[in-house]
């Protein structure tokens, strides 16, 4: 709070000029008026979804290829060195090639979303398997486990707090890849907004789209905090 009144009586007293940051209340009043007008609502939707489907893809195949690597000792080695090796090249780095692909469609932004999104998922999906207690996996198979239920049962609970981590920082880089797609090439969503405000020296909008892209961020790590708090008890053993 003492940042926010510093920054309101430094813009009220002329200490700092409009273009450079505006003032905590035009921030606020521009935030209302945008949500009056219906502007934001549309922009956010657009966003949200997005990201959303970007990352269902990318969550999807990044869990699927984990397994794969993390039950199987052919799944490793036939994928885990291709992937790391794809996972060393910065994805915004192909931002240029994908616009080639892709053109400045919906298709792009989300193809970049689900690849920044699949590697997180995949590596801590892998990890999670992989480090499962040995003696844990010999006492289940001891109760008569095997197959589909040993993974229900023991692998998967064991796994999970790992994947979790990994939607932790998938999410995070959801709405980071989402930024810079957006501001770069897109006629619409949060960064479209922002640099369309920028354009017009609209400093407030500006800041209006950094703050919600902050919240949107924290929103979606704290849900999944929750999720893997309230998800990752594991399944008992049964005979």
């Amino acid at each position: 709070m003492g940042v926010i009144a510093f920054w309101q009586l430094a813009s009220q007293t002329g200490w700092l000029s409009t273009r450079i940051l505006t003032s905590p209340q035009s921030v606020v009043e521009t935030f209302w008026r945008l949500m009056a007008s219906g502007e934001l609502w549309q922009h956010l939707a657009i966003s949200s979804w997005r990201a959303m489907v970007g990352f269902t893809i990318g969550g999807l195949i990044g869990l699927t290829l984990g397994l794969i690597s993390g039950l199987s000792r052919w799944g490793e080695r036939l994928l885990d060195s291709s992937i790391q090796m794809l996972r060393n090249v910065p994805h915004l780095a192909l931002i240029p090639l994908v616009i080639l692909w892709f053109g400045i469609d919906e298709s792009a932004k989300i193809f970049l979303v689900a690849l920044g999104t699949l590697f997180p998922i995949y590596i801590n999906t892998w990890h999670g398997i992989r480090n499962i207690d040995s003696g844990l996996l010999e006492m289940a198979r001891s109760y008569g486990l095997s197959g589909f239920s040993l993974f229900r049962q023991v692998i998967l609970p064991g796994a999970l707090p790992s994947i979790m981590v990994g939607v932790r920082f998938a999410l995070g880089l959801m709405w980071l890849t989402l930024i810079v797609a957006e501001t770069i090439s897109a006629n619409s969503g949060i960064g479209y907004l922002a640099m369309n405000a920028r354009e017009f020296l609209q400093t407030d909008v500006v800041v209006v789209a950094i703050i919600l892209y902050a919240l949107l961020g924290k929103l979606a790590d704290l849900s999944a905090r929750r999720w893997n708090a309230s998800g990752c008890a594991g399944t008992p053993l049964t005979s």
